[in-house]
Parts: C-alpha cells; sequence; structure tokens
C-alpha cells in the first residue's frame, strides 16, 4: 500500500522540466465575463494540461470573492472528472476547519469513485476568505478555535477515509460512504483505496505537521514567497518516514504567466496585482482589464505593493518564464512546481499553459 501512495504522489518530469509540473486553478472571472466562461476556462486548460503531460490539477477554496469562483472545490473536481480521463485532480485545498470532517470524506470518496486512482486531497487550515465570511460558514466566531485544533479535524478525517476508528469510538458505527466499509459488507467488491492527503500551508505550522506525518507538503510560495525555503527547510527537517512516503515529497506554488511578447506579459501581471490591491484593502472584485490597470492611479503605497507583489510572478516570454521556473526549483529543491496563471481572460491562461508546456517539449497530442 505505501508503494501505491507514494506512486500516486510522485510524479515523473516530461522534456527538459526539471520536475513533474501541475497546474493550480483560482477559477478567477474577469471584468465582462461571468462564472460560466470561467468554468468553461477550467475545462479547456484541464484539457490541455492532461494533454501535455501535466502531473495534476487542483483546485483552490475561495470564499466571497467575487473574481475567484472557486467556492465549491469538490463541486468543480466532478465537473473536470467528467472531462479527463488520466490527470490527477484534487485541491488546492480544502480549507478543513470551515467543514466537517466526515463531510470531507464523504464527497472525496465520492470523486473517488468519479475518477479511480487519481484524486488528491489537499487540506489547508486557513479559512480561505475574511473572517466575517469564515464565521458565516462555520457557524462560530471562534475562529482560532478551529484552527488550533486542525491536527485533532486531520486525524478524525484519515480515520472516516480509512474506516478505522478503534472499537468503543464515538464515531466508530460511522462510515464515510463510498468509501472502505463498503469492501467490507457482504457482497462488497468496493476498492479500499482513498486519495492521499496533502497539508497545504504558508508557513511553518502545516510544514512540520507532514514532516511529522509522513505526509506530502505544498507551499503557497504564490502569496508568501519570503517563507517557501524556511517552511521547506523545516518540512524536511521534521520529516518522518510512514506508510505514505519514505522520503520528503514537497510541491510549491507558483504564479507563473507567459505571452507571446514580453510587453503583453507586464500588461497581464499589472491587471492581476490591481485586483490584488483591491482585495487587500477589503475591495474586492472582478479581475481588471489591462487597459483598466494601465488607466488606474496608483498611490505610492500601492505601486510599492504591485512591486512587491509582482517580483515573485515568474512572467514574460516562454523562455523568460522557463528560466525563472528552472531559478526557482534550483533555490528552493521543490519536488515540483504548481502553476497558476493569473491574468483576464481566459484565452491568455491557456495560452500561457500552452507556451510553457512548447518551452519545456512536453509531450504533444497525438
Amino acid at each position: 500500500m505505501a508503494a501505491d501512495a507514494a506512486e500516486e504522489i510522485r510524479g515523473t518530469a516530461h522534456g527538459t522540466a526539471p520536475v513533474p509540473l501541475s497546474v493550480l486553478d483560482l477559477v478567477t472571472v474577469g471584468a465582462g465575463r461571468t462564472a460560466t466562461d470561467a468554468l468553461r476556462t477550467s475545462v479547456d486548460i484541464v484539457r490541455l494540461a492532461e494533454a501535455r503531460g501535466f502531473r495534476r490539477y487542483w483546485v483552490a477554496e475561495h470564499h466571497s470573492m467575487p473574481g475567484v469562483a472557486s467556492s465549491s472545490p469538490a463541486v468543480i473536481l466532478a465537473h473536470l472528472a467528467a472531462h479527463t480521463d488520466r490527470i490527477r485532480l484534487g485541491s488546492g485545498g480544502v480549507m478543513l476547519p470551515n467543514h466537517a470532517p466526515l463531510v470531507i470524506a464523504e464527497q472525496f470518496g465520492t470523486l473517488e469513485a468519479m475518477a479511480p486512482g487519481r484524486v488528491d486531497l489537499g487540506l489547508g487550515r486557513a479559512p480561505g476568505t475574511d473572517g466575517a465570511t469564515a464565521a458565516a460558514l462555520r457557524r462560530t466566531d471562534r475562529l482560532n478555535e478551529g484552527a488550533d485544533d486542525f491536527p485533532q479535524q486531520l486525524a478524525e478525517l484519515i480515520r472516516f477515509l480509512d474506516d478505522d476508528f478503534p472499537d468503543g469510538h464515538p464515531y466508530g458505527r460511522i462510515h464515510a460512504v463510498p468509501g472502505p466499509v463498503q469492501a467490507t459488507s457482504p457482497g462488497g467488491v468496493q476498492s479500499a483505496h482513498r486519495p492521499p492527503v496533502w497539508l497545504l500551508g504558508s508557513s511553518g505550522f502545516s510544514a512540520r505537521l507532514a514532516g511529522s506525518l509522513g505526509l506530502p507538503f505544498a507551499f503557497a510560495h504564490h502569496f508568501s514567497a519570503q517563507n517557501t525555503i524556511p517552511a521547506l527547510d523545516l518540512y524536511r527537517e521534521s520529516f518522518r518516514p510512514s506508510a505514505v512516503l519514505d522520503a520528503p515529497y514537497a510541491l510549491i506554488g507558483v504564479s507563473a504567466l507567459a505571452t507571446d511578447d514580453e510587453k503583453e506579459a507586464r500588461r497581464q501581471v499589472l491587471a492581476a496585482a490591481l485586483n490584488m490591491v483591491r482585495l487587500r484593502t477589503g475591495r474586492p472584485g472582478l479581475v481588471p482589464t489591462p487597459e483598466e490597470a494601465e488607466a488606474y492611479d496608483f498611490s505610492p503605497m500601492e505601486e510599492e505593493f504591485v512591486r512587491s507583489w509582482n517580483a515573485n510572478v515568474v512572467h514574460g516570454t516562454a523562455d523568460e518564464v522557463r528560466a525563472g521556473l528552472d531559478d526557482l526549483q534550483k533555490r528552493t529543491g521543490a519536488d515540483e512546481l504548481m502553476l497558476t496563471a493569473n491574468a483576464h481572460g481566459g484565452d491568455v491562461r491557456l495560452r500561457s499553459y500552452e507556451l510553457i508546456a512548447d518551452a519545456y517539449g512536453l509531450p504533444t497530442p497525438a
């Protein structure tokens, strides 16, 4: 079982890529576009990713953000599963404190039944939104309690996934279905397989926990770049071999946008940065167009934020992006790069993944 789990976690690099490449989708909605448009783009990108040999395709949970239509990762993943055959699909991540562990086990057991052997369950402990929205989701204003309880919630979720609560446990007679219990029922032929669990983080807490449990770790370099190397070092130092992995395995999320011309890349990332300015100042909205961003009067403080933010976005021509990704992988020692392309238009995002695949010589469809 350990060998099977490790095989699902680790990937194979294709072409000249230094490590496996994957996709993180925020299902961004641009000004003048609809959520339907964004979800159609997701289908186009996941099909491209599968055809070109990207390892996995994850969807991130966010709430109360008009420009991000990924509030329900499990629903979106079911949709993507219907349009793909091989690529791994997963959450990057589901925010565990927002949900009852049993609900997550049921949702991802259902996804596993839809797409056997290709579902990942990435878990985070942040709310994926502001405090008021988190309180509405969790029906409590004691938000710190949820984060502090994360290790216990994680243990409970894994028990539900494995269907192995000890005798006498209050949940011992409760089963996540679809799940392993079906294999032990009279006439049961259900596979006992379940999605591998990943821990996600932007600081040291989840890095240390993932290491101590011998789980794979995904770090959010795309919005916490200053913490990337310390967190990865902590993960590796804390790692203890488990039934899942005998050695650490860490991926990092990277903002990367390739365009046919360098000037266009700068225009697109400026629009994405303006979107972040508005989000960080309590004015979340749809992703603005490059034209709107070029006409926007940035304050000195906003200009400094944009410079800092875009310093960690790998952008430019395909060759420039490839060089930037190669350098980042060398500096961090990441075992996998998960790319997220933030731009106003779906066509720009799709083209970016195509250009990066070409730059690395990834497989082309027959």
